[in-house]
């Protein structure tokens, strides 16, 4: 249980470092507006994974109750859909770049409802937690619903402390980042083994 529920927040631990969609706007918005303003766009990101570590929970535990069999081709869904991810990783360019231009100065609460907004409506996150999170049930005795929010709250916890960090690191990161191709290609290699691991540990 306690392997289980380490081997779940080291795997967050490097998805939410890895470059994506997600850090990239807070680490955009943490230089353009500003550390606070970078805070509340984090806040509304994670917000999201509430609704979505809900929705995941009632629907797949649903479908646990109902089938096993259904529950085994969503254990193989996930790992596909995982290898297809680092797939994709494995075809980007290993270059972050930092959008340059100046964006309009918005507020804290705007900037909280705009993450909190990309992160509900954004498919890819709710096909990622289905992917990700059945494979980390770490008992057969508590609630598969308890669990889930367990997990959920795990990686909410986790991306919330890295997500923060740099937004209030903004500079020097994107400094590094933008300066130094070597980090890029290391967090592109890990993201790509991190998928291909969770993938096999499922199936596994």
């Amino acid at each position: 249980m306690i392997e289980t529920l380490l081997s779940f927040a080291l795997a967050t631990l490097v998805l939410s470092i890895s470059p994506g969609p997600d850090n990239i706007f807070v680490l955009t918005q943490s230089i353009v507006n500003g550390r606070k303003f970078g805070l509340a766009t984090v806040i509304g990101l994670i917000s999201g994974c509430l609704l979505h570590t809900t929705l995941l929970a009632f629907g797949v535990s649903a479908v646990i109750k109902a089938s096993e069999i259904l529950y085994t081709g969503i254990k193989i869904f996930g790992a596909v859909y995982l290898l297809y991810l680092a797939y994709k990783v494995y075809k980007m360019d290993a270059n972050i770049i930092v959008a340059q231009e100046k964006t309009p100065k918005k507020t804290t609460s705007q900037l909280f409802k705009q993450g909190f907004i990309m992160n509900v409506l954004n498919p890819k996150v709710s096909i990622f937690f289905l992917a990700f999170f059945p494979g980390f049930l770490y008992s057969e005795t508590i609630n598969t619903i308890t669990q889930f929010y367990v997990l959920g709250f795990i990686f909410m916890c986790v991306s919330f402390i890295i997500f923060s960090l740099i937004a209030i690191l903004a500079g020097a990161i994107s400094k590094k980042l933008k300066n130094n191709t070597k980090i890029g290609l290391y967090l592109k290699w890990t993201q790509i083994i991190v998928f291909i691991l969770i993938a096999v540990f499922i199936l596994l």
